[in-house]
C-alpha cells in the first residue's frame, strides 16, 4: 500500500476555480492511502473529490485499488471529477 499520494496536473485549476466561486478546500492528496485529492464545501454541502487527469489515457484515469477501496467504504459524498465544472457542479455551484 503506497503511502504518498500524488497531484495531478489539473489539481490546481479545479481548486482555483472552487475558491474562485467561494467554496473551502482542504488539499487532501498527499494523504494516500486511497484518501480522495480533496475535500470541498459550499453552502454546507461538503464532497471529497478525487481529481483525474482527463489528458491521461482512460486506462491512466482508473481509480487504484486502495481508492476503490476508500470509495467503497466511504459513507459521505464522494466522487471523481476531471475538470472544474464537475466540481462545481458537486457542491452546487453550476
Amino acid at each position: 500500500m503506497r503511502k504518498n499520494g500524488r497531484t495531478d496536473a489539473n489539481q490546481s485549476i479545479i481548486v482555483r476555480a472552487l475558491r474562485d466561486a467561494g467554496a473551502s478546500v482542504l488539499i487532501l492528496s498527499s494523504v494516500g492511502n486511497g484518501c480522495p485529492d480533496i475535500l470541498a464545501a459550499k453552502n454546507g454541502r461538503t464532497v471529497l473529490m478525487e481529481i483525474k487527469d482527463p489528458t491521461q489515457k482512460p486506462a491512466d484515469r482508473k481509480l487504484t485499488e486502495d481508492e476503490r477501496v476508500f470509495h467503497a467504504l466511504w459513507r459521505g459524498e464522494i466522487a471523481v471529477v476531471e475538470t472544474p465544472c464537475e466540481a462545481l457542479r458537486l457542491v452546487g455551484i453550476l
